[in-house]
């Protein structure tokens, strides 16, 4: 453990972390529960920094069955999961109170708002930096993980962005303001000759 940077406190059994006990990741994720011959064996509880958690029975480390809870208490249902599907894209805190009063948009489940700065993206525990691949601490002082492909073609796809770009009127898009669109139409060359 002295050179991942885990740590453990709990019961020993020949020199093997077995029993009930805690054991804590160098990513900050903390499991407590029960463990034999040095594995997750039985119930036990990871707990992420973001402040969800997994309750599951493990099998020689391996979750068998479990459910994941969302830092803000919403339980996940694989079979019955209705929460910001394709039909409904509401917040779990907008289906828990309702929404808000037109005009004041709801940019994400926890509020206030964090500013996003240019070119980054709010990935909902922290800013994704796409030219460096990196998401840090809402501050950007805390190094939090490396984006692999997938996590970053999600957050491009997906995630809230810093403005980097105007948006709003554009000068001559509806071809009545601004420069003429031209709407010549170009006749094939061997039409011309008929």
């Amino acid at each position: 453990m002295e050179y991942t940077g885990s740590s453990y406190n709990g019961d020993w059994k020949k020199g093997r972390m077995e029993g009930n006990g805690e054991y804590g990741f160098v990513t900050r994720t903390q499991y407590s529960g029960s463990l034999e011959d040095g594995t997750f064996t039985g119930e036990g509880t990871l707990y992420f920094p973001n402040g969800s958690k997994y309750i599951a029975y493990w099998e020689n480390g391996f979750a068998i069955r479990g459910t994941y809870i969302f830092a803000d208490g919403l339980e996940f249902e694989e079979a019955n999961w209705d929460y910001c599907d394709g039909y409904d894209r509401r917040f779990y805190t907008e289906a828990c109170s309702g929404l808000k009063p037109a005009g004041r948009s709801q940019l994400k489940d926890k509020e206030p708002v964090i500013e996003v700065d240019e070119g980054y993206y709010d990935c909902g525990d922290g800013l994704y930096d796409p030219r460096k691949r990196i998401v840090t601490d809402y501050s950007r002082t805390k190094f939090l993980r490396n984006a692999d492909d997938d996590e970053h073609d999600w957050i491009i796809k997906t995630c809230r962005k810093g403005l980097d770009e105007i948006t709003g009127y554009k000068q001559g898009w509806d071809g009545i303001s601004g420069p003429p669109v031209s709407k010549t139409i170009p006749i094939p060359t061997d039409e011309r000759s008929n």
